[in-house]
């Protein structure tokens, strides 16, 4: 399979998506979109990653734009304003550097600088004004983008989205001593941390400042809403780990959902991805299903009042950005270099990190 990628440059360059890896049901079903702000956010995020010093200039240089993630949340978050998209954005690009951070910590056997990173975020996360100028930049980076996000809706949101990301750190940090222990955990204990360290919830949160407004509990424990939110990012996990099992395997990681699969259900390699392959097609079918139920839901808020009003269009922009979720999700795989592995010089160590003791300053 073949498609046009929005890429980098003003010109399309077609994509091949390995027969392994391609799903016509996402080309056909789920037409890709993408936020008309993107070429001015990929720029502003690029100028961002720079001032904050989360990423050396030259790395920023050749490798920000083609490792795409700007172009994975302006595929997502539809209709936001520019503010909104531009501070998600800048959030997204700080959770990959982070994510790359933690890796490198465990490669390189940093399990202190790791538990003071960890402990700096927890508190940057509730009071991130007073960490804009820490010395990490890593957890400046954070306050910043954090910050950024708390002023768009009220602070129950603020709070909400806070418990949802300490959740994520904790996550990450029984990822770190799974790793370093060499543990790989069962399917089912994976998919529960999956959850976290995917940070389907954050992801999630996100979608009502994109729609510019809080949503009740009832509408967001709402079944159909929530079964479709969770799908949608199960969805980008479980195809996440399809396309990194290679790289992934060569940096000898343990959560992965087809190393799982592989430990303690005795599949071979071509086993395990026929069955991530199978999950990832059951959820967008059940995804599908479940859509028209939670549309049917949006209908039902328009109750005549301006709130019901409100509610209903909110809930609808939710839902259709969930499906966005898909295509971006599904383009992002096969356009950014972070998936890239063959063409790396290291299969274990991607071109694109600091990968000096950062952690240890």
């Amino acid at each position: 399979m073949h498609a046009l990628s929005h890429g980098t440059t003003s010109t399309p360059t077609t994509i091949a998506v390995p027969p392994s890896l391609s799903l016509p049901v996402i080309e056909a079903a789920f037409p890709r979109q993408l936020h008309p702000y993107w070429p001015k956010c990929q720029e502003k995020t690029r100028a961002w990653l720079l001032e904050k010093r989360l990423m050396p200039a030259d790395k920023v240089e050749e490798y920000a734009d083609g490792l795409c993630y700007t172009d994975l949340m302006a595929g997502y978050y539809i209709g936001a304003s520019d503010e909104v998209m531009q501070a998600i954005a800048d959030y997204s690009a700080w959770f990959f550097v982070w994510d790359d951070r933690h890796d490198r910590d465990i490669v390189h056997g940093r399990p202190v600088a790791w538990r003071r990173l960890r402990d700096r975020l927890h508190s940057a996360l509730d009071s991130p004004g007073e960490h804009l100028h820490h010395e990490d930049p890593l957890v400046a980076g954070f306050a910043d983008s954090v910050l950024r996000l708390y002023a768009f809706l009220p602070g129950t949101w603020n709070l909400r989205f806070a418990r949802h990301f300490h959740a994520v750190i904790d996550a990450y940090d029984r990822e770190f001593y799974n790793r370093t222990h060499g543990i790989v955990p069962s399917v089912e204990e994976y998919l529960l941390l999956r959850r976290l360290t995917f940070a389907h919830w954050i992801w999630t949160d996100l979608l009502e400042p994109a729609a510019g407004c809080e949503l009740p509990a009832t509408v967001r424990k709402h079944p159909a809403y929530r079964r479709a939110a969770l799908l949608s990012q199960e969805f980008a996990a479980w195809y996440n780990d399809l396309c990194s099992l290679p790289k992934e395997i060569a940096g000898d990681e343990v959560h992965n959902l087809g190393i799982s699969l592989i430990t303690h259900e005795g599949l071979t390699l071509e086993q395990a991805v026929v069955e991530v392959r199978r999950r990832v097609e059951k959820c967008i079918t059940e995804f599908l299903d479940v859509e028209q139920e939670a549309l049917r839901f949006a209908d039902a808020l328009a109750d005549g009042t301006v709130r019901g009003k409100e509610l209903s269009a909110a809930v609808r922009a939710c839902l259709s950005n969930m499906r966005n979720w898909f295509s971006s999700v599904y383009w992002f795989h096969h356009e950014s270099g972070r998936y890239m592995v063959d063409s790396w010089d290291d299969r274990s160590t991607p071109p694109y990190v600091n990968n000096e003791a950062a952690g240890e300053k």
